[in-house]
């Protein structure tokens, strides 16, 4: 199948050359930046555009990988320049039906993982969520996700939602919490990396126990003393604002 990859950032870029390694033609990248859109065709030995007049017409399969208030936009466009093709979008909170005005043939195809173009990630344990427009449509889309990943789960607009906001919290916020850890280590000048076995054999232990078992620390035991001395330590209001917030939200479930 002849595709077309809308978008050349994080999830594009990976996304696009698994398919590409399991045989799937990547006909062309487009960007609204050429110099993004270049560097991922270099990749993947395509053509690429930064004009949307210029999108091939003539693609199996158009996969919109790009911020999620941009699809509809671009949608409009290119699915009026094209018949019989399926168009699939990659977010997790944006619905299917946001093509419904503009294509007949159309689903999602959300990878939930992280993404940076840097990193190599391995595709195939990688969770993929499906949905389609139709049964013929759903089955394409599915076979599309089969050939790069191992678990591939049908899950419509409302539950893709609510995977997307738990893998906020999982991901996006976690990795904050690093952040606030690593400012305060650059104070004293203590490298960050001494964490790395710690971070670890947290995440280890939820592969084994749920993540309300596997919590420990002075905030489930409410230890006051230990608590207002460590807020005495953090930098700004802000920051001392998220450690009570969370102190309090692990207390309580703990109870």
């Amino acid at each position: 199948m002849r595709i077309v990859f809308i978008g050349s950032g994080n999830l594009a870029t990976h996304l696009s050359l698994a398919l590409q390694a399991v045989g799937e033609d990547i006909a062309q990248v487009f960007s609204r930046t050429e110099e993004h859109a270049k560097e991922l065709a270099e990749k993947l030995d395509c053509n690429y555009t930064a004009s949307i007049d210029e999108i091939e017409k003539n693609a199996d399969i158009y996969i919109f990988s790009v911020k999620d208030d941009a699809i509809s936009g671009i949608a409009a466009t290119v699915c009026k320049n094209t018949s019989n093709a399926v168009f699939i979008h990659t977010a997790g909170s944006v619905p299917m039906d946001i093509f419904m005005d503009y294509a007949q043939h159309y689903g999602v195809l959300y990878p939930m993982q992280t993404f940076s173009k840097a990193r190599h990630v391995e595709f195939r344990p990688i969770p993929c969520f499906i949905e389609g427009s139709d049964e013929q449509t759903r089955d394409l889309i599915r076979h599309l996700a089969e050939s790069i990943s191992d678990q591939v789960v049908l899950a419509d607009s409302e539950k893709r939602r609510k995977l997307h906001l738990a893998a906020v919290l999982a991901c996006n916020l976690t990795n904050h919490c690093y952040r606030l850890a690593e400012r305060v280590l650059q104070e004293e000048q203590i490298d960050f990396r001494l964490y790395l076995p710690l971070i670890d054999e947290t995440a280890k232990k939820v592969s084994e126990m749920s993540p309300r078992d596997a919590q420990t620390g002075p905030m489930v035991r409410y230890d006051v003393n230990v608590m207002n001395r460590q807020l005495e330590l953090l930098p700004d209001e802000r920051t001392r604002q998220i450690y009570r917030l969370m102190a309090e939200s692990i207390h309580e479930d703990a109870k």
